[in-house]
């Protein structure tokens, strides 16, 4: 592992940036896309970030996955968004779960086709997408086989070969490393698409889709939001595990933490967030003054029930703590039932950052979409900037090499 700079040269010094990646944006569970939900950015909402970071001369690219698909198939559609070509979500997966493999109509010109080894990018990761880009360096990594006894590989690029040094650095905004309590009620009980509808306030757009075209899945025309929300519903793919509801969940949060490890060359960086406190005379947790609209029923939620993995295991009081959707001691690094937590140190100005590790940061009184601008008031908004900017020069003032 390379020691390099300080936290606090990168934050206040005027030293030139030692690299010049791009910045690859990757949104959470029905997150969305450049110009999916009209004028509203899903980074930064009316404010879109986006932009901000750009005027500043950061090159910005911004993904588009599947809103509720599986981190595989998220993480497979965002290499070729940005390699370009046709999705290939693999023989073998394609089999297992029965969805095409090659769907016409997923196929992308490249946001960044020459990128490689020699010209890597950062990752930024909001909620479930902190989880996306663990997975992408893990296939980018592998070498699958349609049969392991006749070593027959998979055709594609990306699952046929393995690809080290693609990624410079992964940053982690508010991501259930290790599932959340809520994951169930977000996808069955409460009607998802709240989540962002009371963000954007868009009921009845035609820009929004789940990309679901690998499961033979398509808004019909003229179908009104309603009916398409109802047969997403009840689609046949939420029985499956290759489903978000199951990654974002404790035992599938796991069960990709046994496969997900930490690579020796990329930095990692956690970026923790809680809005809410230890209610008086109680373990539990309540919002605190501030906590958005759409975070405040949750949060109660959150903090005043016990989550459980499929062997019976229980949360401990540590899990009541949280940001209106995720549990806040998931976000510090992730953990595996066989080999246990990742390592994680928090982040310190007197200390010398090294890659193959988790730094993580947490910020109070920040609730699950205050962190990307949404339903701010005006300290959270701001926080939420000095955050971007901050950590964005941070990310830029890491060595080439």
């Amino acid at each position: 592992m390379i020691v390099y700079f300080l936290f606090a040269l990168a934050l206040f010094s005027p030293v030139k940036s030692m690299n010049n990646y791009p910045i690859v944006l990757v949104h959470g569970f029905m997150g969305w896309g450049e110009d999916e939900m009209g004028g509203y950015s899903y980074w930064g909402g009316k404010n879109d970030y986006i932009k901000m970071m750009r005027e500043k001369g950061f090159d910005i690219i911004e993904a588009s996955v599947g809103p509720i698909s599986s981190n595989w198939e998220r993480a497979i559609e965002l290499y070729y968004q940005l390699k370009g070509g046709q999705v290939d979500y693999g023989a073998l997966h394609s089999e297992k779960f029965n969805i095409i493999q090659k769907p016409k109509g997923k196929f992308y010109k490249g946001k960044y086709p020459k990128w490689s080894s020699d010209y890597p990018i950062h990752i930024i990761g909001h909620s479930m997408g902190g989880q996306t880009a663990r997975m992408l360096d893990y296939l980018l990594k592998q070498e699958f086989y349609i049969d392991s006894k006749t070593r027959l590989r998979e055709e594609s690029n990306l699952l046929g070969s393995s690809k080290n040094g693609h990624i410079k650095s992964i940053t982690a905004l508010s991501t259930p490393h290790n599932g959340t309590t809520l994951a169930h009620i977000v996808t069955k009980t409460i009607p998802f698409v709240q989540y962002f509808v009371g963000i954007a306030g868009v009921v009845g757009t035609n820009f929004y889709n789940f990309d679901l075209e690998q499961w033979g899945f398509a808004r019909k025309s003229n179908e009104s939001w309603s009916n398409y929300l109802f047969r997403m519903r009840n689609h046949k793919a939420w029985d499956t595990k290759n489903i978000s509801s199951w990654d974002l969940s404790l035992s599938g949060a796991e069960e990709l933490n046994s496969i997900l490890q930490i690579s020796p060359e990329i930095y990692y960086f956690s970026i923790v967030t809680s809005t809410t406190e230890k209610k008086q005379g109680s373990d539990f947790h309540i919002p605190v003054k501030g906590t958005s609209i759409i975070a405040r029923t949750r949060s109660k939620i959150l903090g005043s029930r016990v989550g459980y993995w499929s062997d019976g295991r229980e949360t401990d009081n540590d899990w009541y703590e949280n940001d209106g959707v995720v549990n806040s001691v998931s976000m510090i690094a992730p953990k595996s039932k066989e080999s246990g937590a990742d390592p994680s140190s928090k982040f310190s100005r007197e200390e010398l950052f090294i890659s193959g590790q988790w730094y993580w940061l947490k910020i109070e009184s920040m609730d699950h979409w205050n962190i990307i601008g949404h339903l701010v008031n005006k300290d959270r908004e701001s926080r939420s900037k000095d955050f971007f900017r901050s950590h964005i020069e941070i990310l830029k003032n890491l060595p080439k090499n």
